[in-house]
């Protein structure tokens, strides 16, 4: 399983052998220094965003920083035996808590150019911050209904109902209703 310290530490390892500082890291990417120090010590749940300019940034595919034994050839996870989990906040740039646990289908499949996991969305209290990052998402709703904030517009997606965007624009998901709701989605980052 990888987790917010583990992300953070290879995060750490990779900036380090590529003696790039924390400092420029946080310029490349317009991440502030205080979120970079937070990831790297494993203090925060980081959102996508930020992982995805680090990603970017370090010149290694998303993937890199969830990896635990990558393997060539076809990756065929089994029902139930996604044991890769991965929490992201879904705020603009990190918090403590999560409401989105991602169970990485891809994780350990070397040269991939998607991300697919399946994601239980939990539910989340307050206002919701839009974030963008390069590439396109592809959603489908496994369970419960989730909704969907994409830049001035929101959509409410159903079980068996599928939205498909460019992820440049903001945006948010989240559970509608209050319910626990479970995704199939594939994050497509450019590298």
């Amino acid at each position: 399983m990888v987790d917010k310290n583990e992300i953070g530490a290879k995060i750490k390892n990779l900036r380090e052998s590529r003696e790039i500082t924390k400092e420029e890291l946080s310029k490349e990417t317009n991440v502030s220094l205080d979120l970079i120090n937070s990831i790297e010590s494993g203090d925060v749940v980081p959102s996508l965003t930020p992982i995805t300019k680090i990603a970017k940034a370090l010149g290694v595919r998303l993937g890199t920083f969830l990896d635990d034994a990558p393997q060539n050839g076809p990756l065929i996870v089994k029902n139930g035996e996604t044991n890769s989990v991965v929490y992201f906040s879904g705020e603009e740039n990190q918090t403590d808590v999560s409401a989105l646990e991602f169970h990485s289908l891809g994780a350990g499949k070397n040269d991939r150019n998607m991300e697919p996991f399946i994601i239980d969305v939990h539910t989340e209290n307050g206002e919701f911050n839009l974030s963008s990052h390069e590439g396109e998402e592809f959603i489908y709703v496994l369970e419960g209904e989730i909704e969907v904030k994409y830049g001035q517009d929101s959509f409410i997606v159903s079980k068996g109902d599928s939205i498909y965007y460019d992820s440049i624009i903001p945006h948010h998901l989240h559970s509608y209703n209050g319910e626990i709701s479970k995704i199939l989605a594939v994050v497509y980052t450019p590298f």
